[in-house]
């Protein structure tokens, strides 16, 4: 039986502001990335994160991101490697504690926002990151797309690299992302199910340029905050599962291709 992971970003509440809808999706995904309180989220929200993800049996993972609350991490931060790598170091470290104390182990690392994109470009910033998440628990996979700088650096630093499609937004013909949302209808959820079902099973997508790609799929992300998140979250595992394809964290996932 074909295997995949469905990923989500979660956890990114802090003080009085809402966002996602974290609980509703917990019933859909397999594995949660919870902030670290650096671009969102903070330790009364990353205790509730950990509790949730216990109750519904999703694996969970650090999100870690730039100390950028007021951008959402999503503006570049000149940095030294030496910063980045005690950046990661210190959300990943948080996290592992409140995993630690509902008995649970990090399954991932995925980094969030601006850092994930810097990450996939610069080599030296991608081995940095690894090198931090191999020093506090080299068992820990990290989630990148195809075809970045971190799927290379992966292999020498000794991590197991995940690579990540999208269900909400549009691929690149590099096998990139679009941050902003271009192409099918944030509503059209049983065509944007359609296409993950051909990533997972094909390995292709349809490029916002025209282009058909070849990427892998090992795990699928669907942002929390896009509109109407549950209600695609909902038609991409009944598509999944019409073809027979089974929905479980990236370690069962690797498990059987292995």
């Amino acid at each position: 039986m074909v295997k995949v992971d469905l990923n989500c970003d979660m956890g990114e509440s802090f003080g009085l502001y809402q966002l996602g809808n974290d609980e509703e999706m917990m019933k859909y995904i397999s594995s949660a990335n919870i902030a670290c309180g650096f671009h969102g989220g903070d330790p009364q929200v990353m205790r509730k994160s950990v509790e949730l993800a216990k109750k519904y049996g999703v694996a969970i993972g650090a999100h870690p991101g730039f100390p950028d609350l007021l951008g959402f991490g999503r503006r570049h931060m000149a940095a030294t490697p030496s910063e980045i790598k005690d950046y990661v170091t210190y959300q990943v470290g948080a996290l592992r504690e409140f995993a630690t104390a509902f008995g649970l182990k990090l399954q991932h690392c995925k980094p969030h926002g601006a850092l994930y994109m810097y990450a996939m470009e610069d080599e030296q910033v991608a081995r940095i990151i690894l090198e931090a998440i191999a020093e506090v628990d080299s068992d820990m996979a990290v989630y990148a797309m195809n075809h970045s700088a971190v799927v290379e650096a992966g292999k020498k630093v000794g991590i197991r690299v995940v690579k990540e499609v999208y269900s909400d937004r549009e691929h690149t013909a590099t096998g990139s992302i679009v941050l902003t949302r271009v192409g099918t209808s944030i509503d059209d959820y049983v065509k944007m199910a359609d296409r993950v079902v051909r990533m997972v099973k094909e390995g292709k997508v349809l490029a916002h340029t025209g282009e058909d790609i070849s990427l892998k799929a090992e795990t699928v992300c669907i942002h929390g905050d896009t509109p109407g998140a549950p209600h695609l979250a909902k038609a991409i595992v009944e598509a999944l599962k019409a073809e027979n394809i089974k929905i479980a964290p990236i370690h069962d996932v690797l498990s059987s291709r292995a």
